[in-house]
């Protein structure tokens, strides 16, 4: 059955039919709240790199929509759940697919190989409404992090609302259910939840978003209160009757508040916990206010024919200008829009809002798809769902085919770091390059089952111990630990061959953002302090024959690389317990992803990389740190990470980075026999059977 029916006498009775048509009334306000909402989202995306809160006023006015609908039919005795949602796939489906079907097209042209397979995973998560989740993982993944932001990235907030569609009806048809029997108000039944609901999803956003803000961003959980605020204001907006002044200066309140949000508060690092609050008070304020009919009222601006319209348009307004602004931004090789670049991208946004809203979303929702039939609407559904769904899973096939490769150590075609010492050029034509573009975001160091494990900790931030052993039985030659942040992780690809050659232990100490430090201030957090305190204690009841950890950080353009004194007080600390201690230095920072670049470049293309003179300076900054312990030797791979002259992308036909910072597996593979020879150097290991010159 997909009609729920009951009397309701006591409802019917206390809302007459003149108090119904005017809940139903056209507030043409409402559009306009619409309208600056998306307007708000576009230019906050394309001119200021922030976000405006415009798409917590979306799940205000879908609460407030949704849930007035749904109580009138309640008021009546059915609510109609087969209808309701097939007008929500008319509603939804045309634009949102259309969007993402062109959007892939546009990816399969202009995107980098290497991005291929997270969106084709985030086209399916998209089309299917739970694209909020899949960046939810991703969010909680600090490897996945380095992601360049997706092209269906906007797609969370519409995966919540497709949720909501979901659930809210199920919510108040079992409200009715619960009444029946008791013969209870459905107004104050509703109320009494709709107040629950907003009060533990906001107590639990508050907390989640200071425990761990990128998770809480995106969670369903978190945002269930603005849905229920909505909610409550359909309840009771026609009870609320303000005077006419009081009215005029909450519209303008609302619209200023909503207009400044995004100004004032740095929403992508602070919602959606209680300063979301701000946007759903101004949105609220600007619906109090209703039609003053003054002047100067902000309904008067808000009803204008220009506002209505673009609130007509918003919903293809925010489908299109997220990946409008992206494939610019790629095709024009920049990080920012600039003025006129940013006005083409709103104006080429707009256009193709007002063809997908005359040509595609309203020739769908005034059809008789539905209508003439019962499940009309569901077939129509799944014929447009199914072809792109389709589309993107042969997408993710192929590119997980396009990423499979396999390399060896010993390959000629492929030597990596040791082209360097043979004077020859850094990259072969007439040979492939390693890794495959499409396998650059798996590069990170692999170990063997259960050689790994992952400690949970609340922040949900990755913290890992690993341990590669001889096998049982025999005593380890030496015992190596490696500590800190995704640096030393990367860096441990280097050390398991020579681990496994050499019959070593060598254990990993890793946190993800966190180096090996004793500084306690910021921007060192509370959390990585209390790793640090605790892996250091690790360490020396482990009282390993040497610590490999990082000597430098932020190598970039413009000679910043430095030894932060905490790295100098850690040190120390192994030296009072009588530890040795190798410090590596860092390999360079880009304000680009250099493979993405010679994707699009070309492999050899000077532009992807930079002169090494911007970059390191001749003499490594611990060199003249003070207080650097005597137990303490270093090892400089700057010479394997540049020439004499540059710092390329490519090296002996090896794509040295995943992203703008992290090197691949592969290359550091290729560094291996060089680090073991330089392990041997810094610790006096003379024992070490060094590699023969290939």
């Amino acid at each position: 059955m997909t009609t729920l029916r009951q009397s309701l006498r006591e409802e019917s009775a206390s809302a007459p039919l003149s108090s119904v048509r005017q809940q139903r009334k056209f507030r043409p306000e409402l559009q306009g709240l619409r309208a600056l909402a998306a307007g708000l989202v576009v230019v906050y995306h394309v001119w200021l790199g922030r976000v405006s809160g415009g798409v917590d006023v979306f799940f205000f006015v879908s609460g407030f929509l949704i849930t007035g609908q749904l109580f009138r039919a309640s008021v009546r005795g059915r609510i109609e759940f087969r209808p309701f949602w097939g007008r929500m796939f008319k509603r939804l489906f045309p634009a949102a697919l259309t969007v993402i079907a062109a959007s892939m097209v546009a990816a399969l042209v202009w995107l980098p190989e290497h991005r291929w397979l997270q969106t084709a995973k985030e086209i399916v998560a998209s089309a299917l409404y739970y694209e909020n989740w899949e960046l939810a993982a991703s969010s909680a993944d600090y490897f996945a992090q380095h992601n360049s932001a997706s092209i269906m990235q906007h797609f969370w907030s519409l995966s919540i609302q497709g949720q909501f569609y979901l659930v809210w009806p199920l919510l108040i048809g079992a409200l009715m259910l619960l009444v029946r029997p008791f013969g209870w108000s459905m107004r104050a039944t509703l109320l009494t939840a709709l107040s629950l609901l907003f009060a533990g999803s906001l107590a639990y956003s508050v907390w989640l978003t200071e425990v761990n803000q990128p998770l809480a961003y995106f969670h369903s959980g978190t945002r269930v209160w603005e849905f229920a605020l909505g909610g409550l204001l359909a309840l009771t907006i026609d009870r609320v009757v303000l005077p006419r002044w009081l009215a005029i200066v909450a519209g303008w309140l609302g619209v200023v508040g909503l207009a400044s949000c995004g100004l004032v508060l740095q929403v992508g690092t602070m919602f959606p916990g209680y300063v979301a609050l701000w946007p759903m008070v101004s949105a609220l304020l600007v619906l109090l206010a209703g039609a003053t009919g003054s002047r100067v009222g902000a309904d008067r601006f808000l009803s204008s024919r220009p506002l209505i319209y673009l609130g007509n348009i918003s919903y293809s307004l925010y489908l299109w200008h997220w990946p409008v602004l992206l494939f610019y931004l790629l095709v024009r090789g920049r990080s920012e829009v600039g003025l006129v670049g940013g006005a083409g991208v709103i104006g080429l946004s707009l256009v193709l809002s007002v063809v997908t809203y005359h040509f595609v979303e309203n020739p769908v929702r005034d059809s008789k798809i539905g209508v003439t039939t019962r499940w009309g609407a569901y077939r129509f559904a799944v014929l447009v769902l199914v072809p792109v769904i389709a589309g993107a899973v042969v997408w993710q096939n192929v590119s997980i085919q396009r990423a499979s490769f396999e390399f060896r150590a010993d390959d000629p075609k492929h030597p990596g770091a040791q082209v360097l010492a043979t004077g020859k050029s850094t990259y072969d034509p007439r040979h492939s390059v390693v890794p495959p573009f499409g396998a650059l975001p798996g590069q990170w160091a692999s170990y063997q089952p259960g050689e790994c494990r992952e400690n949970p900790v609340e922040d949900e931030a990755v913290v890992r111990e690993c341990r590669v052993s001889p096998p049982d039985g025999v005593v380890p030659e030496r015992r190596i630990v490696v500590a800190g942040d995704s640096h030393v992780w990367q860096l441990s690809s280097a050390l398991i061959p020579i681990a496994r050659e050499e019959g070593w232990e060598l254990t990993v100490l890793h946190r993800a953002g966190c180096p090996l430090t004793a500084t306690e201030t910021a921007p060192i957090t509370a959390e990585c302090v209390e790793w640090n305190r605790q892996t250091l204690a690790k360490i020396i009841e482990l009282r390993p024959d040497a610590v490999v950890t990082m000597a430098t950080r932020n190598v970039r353009v413009g000679l910043t690389e430095r030894t932060p004194e905490g790295y100098v007080r850690q040190w120390q600390k192994l030296d009072e317990a009588g530890i040795p201690v190798v410090g590596v230095r860092d390999n360079p920072r880009f304000d680009f992803d250099p493979s993405a670049c010679v994707q699009t470049q070309g492999l050899d293309a000077e532009q992807c990389a930079r002169p090494r003179r911007e970059l390191y300076d001749e003499v490594a900054p611990y060199a003249a740190m003070p207080g650097v312990p005597a137990n303490t030797s270093f090892v400089d791979l700057s010479d394997y990470f540049c020439t004499e002259t540059t710092c390329p992308p490519v090296i002996g036909n090896v794509l040295v980075y995943m992203d703008d910072n992290h090197v691949t597996s592969t290359y550091m593979q290729t560094l291996s026999p060089i680090m073991k020879r330089e392990l041997a150097v810094a610790l006096g290991w003379d024992d070490l059977p060094q590699p023969a010159p290939r």
